[in-house]
């Protein structure tokens, strides 16, 4: 499947309320929002039909969240669905994915695009290819590392794949506390090992797959008032079913 068309069954599916996108460009991505909506990127250039109370801000990712209230244009009220394109290189991704977490609610699912380079060249992060995932990959790593509590899903997408965050848990600081400590052990210079089976996509789940479980259900019908930890658990029984035992906690 096509980034862009997993990216519209997860807005069928999981019928958020607030919806944030980082790096909006043309507004292909963000057309597909049928809710209140906030779309970062500091060059966007819309040429997509919007059909949502959207708000856009032309600046960095990391601008955007150092104002004193990152949720003010939503009220205070937390992202049910974000998806993550902008910048491919692994430290500013890492940086989103702090930021955003902060801000969405615990039921809320976060998806990177570009995280399954094809080849090396792909991976680099001077880019040199057309089609560029820099190394973002390394966030697979780190977040299997770092933060076993959440459940981090590869899919198959074309043309580079996309990477499925949930159980969330906007408390958690382990990623923040350590950035430091792990932006020096991960990111390295070119040319990138990329490890042959993520090359190979060995790890990656094929997106229907992951579309037709019941994580949808499980994480639109959790309770306002369910903490982190429960909703944490009931993501991990529903992809354990679905995908197997490696995402059983």
């Amino acid at each position: 499947m096509k980034s862009l068309e997993v990216l519209a069954e997860i807005h069928r599916r999981l019928q958020p309320e607030r919806y944030l996108e980082i790096g909006v460009r043309q507004g292909h991505s963000l057309a597909l929002a049928r809710c209140q909506a906030i779309g970062i990127d500091p060059q966007y250039a819309i040429e997509a039909e919007l059909r949502c109370d959207v708000a856009l801000f032309r600046t960095t990712s990391d601008d955007y969240f150092n104002r004193p209230d990152p949720l003010e244009p939503t009220g205070g009220r937390p992202f049910d669905l974000a998806y993550v394109d902008g910048l491919h290189l692994f430290e500013f991704v890492l940086r989103d994915v702090i930021n955003v977490e902060r801000c969405s609610s615990p039921r809320g699912v976060i998806l990177l695009d570009g995280v399954l380079p094809r080849n090396v060249d792909e991976a680099a992060r001077v880019r040199h290819t057309g089609v560029w995932t820099g190394d973002a990959y390394q966030l697979i790593g780190v977040l299997r590392t770092y933060r076993p509590d959440l459940a981090v899903v590869p899919l198959a997408t074309e043309p580079t794949g996309m990477l499925l965050l949930a159980g969330l848990d906007p408390t958690n600081t382990v990623l923040a506390a350590r950035y430091d400590q792990i932006v020096s052990e991960f990111r390295a210079t070119d040319p990138q090992q990329v490890p042959a089976d993520l090359l190979d996509r060995l790890d990656a789940q094929p997106a229907a797959r992951v579309l037709e479980s019941d994580l949808w259900s499980v994480l639109r019908e959790a309770s306002p008032t369910d903490g982190p930890v429960m909703v944490q658990q009931q993501v991990a029984g529903c992809l354990s079913t679905h995908l197997g035992p490696a995402f059983a906690r």
